[in-house]
């Protein structure tokens, strides 16, 4: 008889973490045991998450508090959920999840009605892209920040999140041209 760390159970994922100024959307799949664990997002001491938005940003998130990287993400006008809302799941890994219920997105216009770009971190929640593209959001599927998918360095990847980073900028009314 398997005991309970062989069964599949069904795992919740977090709340949004948004305010109704985020003109950027950053959608994970869903939590890995460290981060359920923890209750926080991106927790595992070895994904990249937050060096990268770090790095993007210009702030040390990686090296605050994870209160204080939440109001900062806040500041800089980003968004940051998963495109599952509850799974089973046997360990960390996406190819794991079973079962799985996605996150009704219909509100998301009216928790950011600037919302205008939604980023995939990783294939897994890129399978969502082109639900968004369709509603209008210009999206971009990133490689993933898990310490799973080391097929690229981190430059790598901070090479193509800083694309999407840039191609996501928003206008600025006092720099628009006539």
């Amino acid at each position: 008889m398997p005991g309970p760390e062989t069964a599949d159970r069904l795992l919740q994922g977090f709340a949004p973490v948004i305010s109704r100024h985020a003109h950027r959307l950053i959608l994970g799949s869903f939590p890995s045991e460290v981060s359920l664990a923890a209750g926080q997002y991106y927790a595992h001491p070895r994904n990249q998450f937050w060096r990268l938005l770090g790095d993007l940003t210009g702030e040390p998130l990686a090296a605050r508090p994870y209160s204080e990287r939440l109001k900062r993400v806040l500041v800089h006008r980003i968004g940051i959920w998963d495109v599952l809302h509850a799974c089973e799941r046997q360990g960390s890994g996406d190819a794991a999840i079973r079962n799985y219920q996605a996150n009704t997105f219909a509100r998301l216009r009216r928790l950011a009605p600037s919302l205008a770009s939604v980023a995939f971190n990783g294939q897994t929640a890129g399978r969502f892209a082109p639900t968004f593209a369709a509603g209008g959001f210009q999206v971009a599927v990133l490689p993933s920040s898990s310490p799973a998918h080391a097929g690229r360095t981190y430059e790598q990847k901070l090479t193509i999140w800083k694309k999407w980073w840039d191609a996501s900028e928003p206008e600025n009314p006092a720099t628009r041209r006539p």
